[in-house]
C-alpha cells in the first residue's frame, strides 16, 4: 500500500470539503482545521486553494482523457467501447467520490487553467459522440440522436459520485457491467 503524501492528505481532506460545503464556502482555516494543524502549516505543501481544486479536477480529466485515448485506439465494436467508458466512469469514480463532486461541481471556478479543462472535456465529448456515431453507422446503436444518447449516458455517468457511497458494498465490475446493460441495452425485458 502507498503511503500518503501530505499534500496527498491536504487535496484529500480538501475534496471532502468542496464536496461537503462547496469550493467557495470552504476556507484555509476551514482545511487546516479538519487537518489538526495551523492554517499556515498548509503552505509548506501547497500554493493556495486554487492550487488544489486545479490538481483535484486537472488530475481526474486527464485520467478520463488518457482512458478515453486508449478506448479510442482499441479495435472492438462501438457497444464494446461504450463498455469501456461505462467502465472507466466506474473506476474513476469509485476511487474519487468526493474528488469527482469537484469536477462536477466546482470546475467553473478554475482560473488560468480553466480553458484547459474546458479543451480537455470538449475532446472527451466529441470522442464519446463519436463513437455513438460509428455505432449508429454500423447499425449497432438505433438511429436516434447522437446528442440525446451521449447526454443520457453521461448524465448517469458523472453522477456516480452520488450514488456509490451509499452503496460500500458494491462490486465495480458487476456495477459496471449492469449499468452498461441497462444504459445500452434498456430495461424491456
Amino acid at each position: 500500500m502507498r503511503v500518503e503524501t501530505r499534500k496527498q492528505e491536504i487535496i484529500r481532506v480538501a475534496a471532502t470539503l468542496f464536496k461537503d460545503k462547496g469550493y467557495s464556502a470552504v476556507t484555509m482555516r476551514d482545511l487546516a482545521k479538519a487537518m489538526g494543524i495551523k492554517a499556515a502549516s498548509l503552505y509548506n505543501h501547497i500554493n493556495s486553494k486554487q492550487d488544489i481544486l486545479k490538481d483535484i479536477i486537472i488530475s481526474l480529466a486527464e485520467e478520463f482523457t488518457a482512458g478515453m485515448a486508449t478506448i479510442m485506439a482499441s479495435q472492438v465494436s462501438s457497444l464494446d467501447k461504450l463498455n469501456q467508458i461505462i467502465a472507466l466512469h466506474v473506476n474513476i469514480a469509485g476511487r474519487n467520490t468526493d474528488e469527482m463532486a469537484s469536477l462536477n461541481n466546482d470546475w467553473m471556478h478554475l482560473e488560468e487553467k480553466l480553458e484547459y479543462y474546458l479543451q480537455l472535456r470538449e475532446n472527451y465529448e466529441a470522442n464519446f459522440r463519436s463513437i455513438i456515431k460509428q455505432g449508429i453507422g454500423t447499425k449497432e446503436i438505433i438511429d436516434l440522436d447522437p446528442d440525446t444518447i451521449l447526454f443520457s449516458i453521461l448524465s448517469t455517468l458523472r453522477s456516480l459520485y452520488l450514488w456509490i457511497p451509499d452503496h460500500e458494498d458494491y462490486n465495480p465490475n458487476q456495477f459496471a457491467a449492469e449499468l452498461a446493460e441497462i444504459l445500452l441495452h434498456g430495461i424491456n425485458k
